[in-house]
């Protein structure tokens, strides 16, 4: 008899046997954290993945892509040839039937720089736990939330069910940089009818989430000893005068997005940054360089390309204004990002699984909707392959920062929304052998 995924004493079931392996599933993401999966230093990361799921018995495909063999699909950056070829690793279950409706769930394990590791309260990549948190770069985004869509299927089996519906369990990487990661695995021909990333959401739904732009600006200045600095030009200087005008850009863009359906009561959703700067050779003398690293934002719906346009425009009118640089104007490099906004549409089916499941397990009546000022890898399934594509995972906090943490409550209630969004998502079958825990 086919398992019935709405059956209160199988949903019990399910909710305990994620609390019986849930100090495993702790350990397990202790050691996944330790793991300092940085950009282009992930391939550590993605062994422990593929052992991992090499250990369940999952079919694993290991590869890596050129990323020339990208460049055709929807949503591709060249990240000004900084990244040279792209490793994933999936693993495909599909123990069940095939009855049921497949899934993807996916995460990626690459994390940002942690900084100066004297400003943590302790080392980055040396998780602890205090006061119910793991803390770590990387513990809340969002390698607890990958780790807690694994557990998920472990304790369905631990309750002596398996998905009917085809499962692929993705581990990604330049999410923080380009999506190029979850690019790949698209080009690999990875499919599903729903796909679900379990970011830090603190048990919301991501219902709509910002695109966003990297590119950097190459600076030249006049060098000359500082005390004939008027005979020189200062780098720095100079930049600080096209930061100024990037500034002045945002808050227009910001102006326009109250008239945004999904951002209209969200404050300052499109941020600017200069993230990362350098220049300079010698203190007593003007400086010859600045490369500055920006990052903007921009709304579901814009155009990436006009976007990307009025940024060059806006750095062309800055330096036609300056004494210098109007004779000396700015390189511009596109860096990274060059991506999408996407509001999450036309998925009632996922969504009300969801619900049911956030529902069984917190006792709300549905997740909180979200509109994010940060963007996901989300798009790439719903804008340009018609998948819907859920975003929902646990309680984290300082993500980016000094003290990244995760509430490890939290991690154990998604845990528990994800095994019960498979089971009512995929449905299930029973397990050889264990015709009782049906």
């Amino acid at each position: 008899m086919t398992p019935d995924s709405q059956d209160p004493g199988l949903r019990r079931a399910i909710i305990d046997a994620v609390a019986d392996g849930f100090e495993r599933q702790v350990h397990f993401l202790t050691e996944f954290t330790r793991i300092p999966s940085l950009r282009g230093q992930e391939d550590s990361a993605l062994d422990f993945m593929a052992g991992a799921l090499r250990a369940r018995g999952w079919s694993v495909d290991d590869w890596t892509a050129p990323l020339e063999s990208l460049r055709h699909e929807p949503g591709f950056c060249d990240c000004a040839g900084e990244v040279r070829s792209v490793r994933s690793v999936v693993g495909t279950l599909s123990s069940g039937t095939g009855a049921g409706r497949s899934l993807i769930l996916q995460g990626h394990l690459d994390v940002v720089p942690e900084g100066p590791h004297a400003m943590w309260h302790s080392p980055p990549f040396a998780p602890e736990i205090r006061d119910g948190w793991m803390y770590g770069r990387g513990a809340g985004d969002m390698k607890a939330g990958k780790v807690a869509a694994l557990f998920a299927v472990d304790a369905l089996r631990r309750a002596g069910v398996t998905p009917s519906g085809r499962l692929h369990y993705q581990s990604v990487v330049e999410e923080e940089s380009s999506g190029l990661g979850a690019l790949a695995t698209l080009a690999r021909g990875y499919r599903a009818d729903c796909a679900f990333i379990p970011e830090p959401t603190g048990l919301g739904l991501v219902r709509a989430q910002v695109g966003a732009i990297w590119f950097r600006l190459k600076v030249r200045g006049r060098p000359a000893h500082v005390a004939y600095a008027s005979t020189g030009a200062s780098a720095i200087t100079a930049t600080m005068h096209l930061i100024t005008a990037l500034q002045r850009m945002e808050a227009r863009w910001n102006d326009a997005a109250r008239d945004h359906p999904q951002y209209r009561d969200v404050p300052h959703p499109l941020n600017f940054n200069a993230g990362k700067i350098a220049g300079g050779d010698w203190t007593s003398s003007l400086p010859a360089w600045c490369d500055v690293d920006c990052r903007m934002g921009l709304l579901p719906g814009d155009d990436v390309a006009a976007r990307r346009a009025e940024i060059t425009r806006t750095i062309e009118t800055a330096a036609a204004e300056h004494p210098f640089l109007r004779d000396n104007p700015p390189k511009i490099l596109w860096t990274g990002f060059m991506a999408d906004g996407y509001t999450l549409n036309d998925a009632d089916a996922p969504e009300a699984c969801l619900a049911r499941a956030h529902h069984t397990a917190t006792g709300q009546d549905r997740p909180e909707d979200q509109s994010w000022t940060a963007l996901t890898d989300t798009r790439f399934y719903g804008l340009y392959h018609g998948i819907p594509s859920l975003c929902y995972g646990p309680l984290a906090d300082s993500i980016h920062g000094f003290d990244e943490r995760v509430d490890l409550a939290s991690v154990q209630r998604c845990t528990e929304v994800i095994a019960l969004f498979i089971a009512d998502w995929c449905g299930l079958d029973s397990l050889p052998g264990t015709p009782g825990k049906a």
